[in-house]
């Protein structure tokens, strides 16, 4: 699938003149990329991004990723964004889909670390059997986290995000509650609400 199929439903939601969002676009950069923005829409999350196939595979994670391997947080899956939504801050006006404030809360590179039988398996292959780990290089997060998909409730699409037990976890920062700024700008969400 080409990224302007993936992106069909990032574009069909949205009326890129009034969101101020990106259209589209952005280059592969050398290591695969990941995004975390805050959100305060409708309701404040966290949108999980990793940049894979061209495209930002994105989740919504209610409660913001946990340094903590025994939390597991809810991860619902959302449509794939442009690239150029990696480093995307700013208003989303009021009855626009999405409306509210977003901030770049960490950003840096990835690497997959999906395994089966002591092979790496491709991020592609590895999302489409719904299981995927990935070893962070950000600003606020670093190491190892698991995304897996999971049949609990009526939706059979929901994941879970948990940080691994590795040397990187820490049970108890909780970033998502206490580091509320941009790495990019400095700025918090409430610094980007309208006068």
């Amino acid at each position: 699938m080409s990224s302007e199929d993936a992106l069909r439903e990032y574009l069909d939601k949205r009326d890129l003149d009034i969101s101020g969002e990106p259209g589209g676009g952005g280059e592969p950069g050398g290591r695969p990329r990941f995004v975390i923005q805050r959100h305060d829409a409708s309701s404040l999350h966290f949108d999980f991004r990793l940049e894979v196939d061209g495209v930002l595979k994105s989740w919504a994670v209610p409660k913001g990723p946990s340094t903590d391997p025994r939390e597991k947080r809810l991860a619902v899956p959302t449509e794939d964004h442009p690239l150029d939504y990696i480093d995307f801050e700013g208003y989303i006006p009021s009855g626009q889909y999405g409306g509210g404030t977003v901030i770049v809360w960490d950003t840096g590179t990835y690497q997959n670390i999906t395994a089966d039988g002591g092979e790496i398996v491709d991020m592609v292959t590895a999302l489409d059997a719904g299981h995927v780990k990935v070893w962070l290089h950000g600003h606020k997060l670093t190491g190892g986290y698991a995304l897996t998909r999971t049949r609990l409730g009526s939706d059979d699409d929901q994941w879970l995000l948990v940080k691994v037990d590795d040397s990187e976890a820490d049970r108890r920062r909780a970033p998502a509650d206490t580091q509320l700024g941009s790495v990019l700008s400095g700025r918090t969400n409430t610094d980007l609400e309208p006068p």
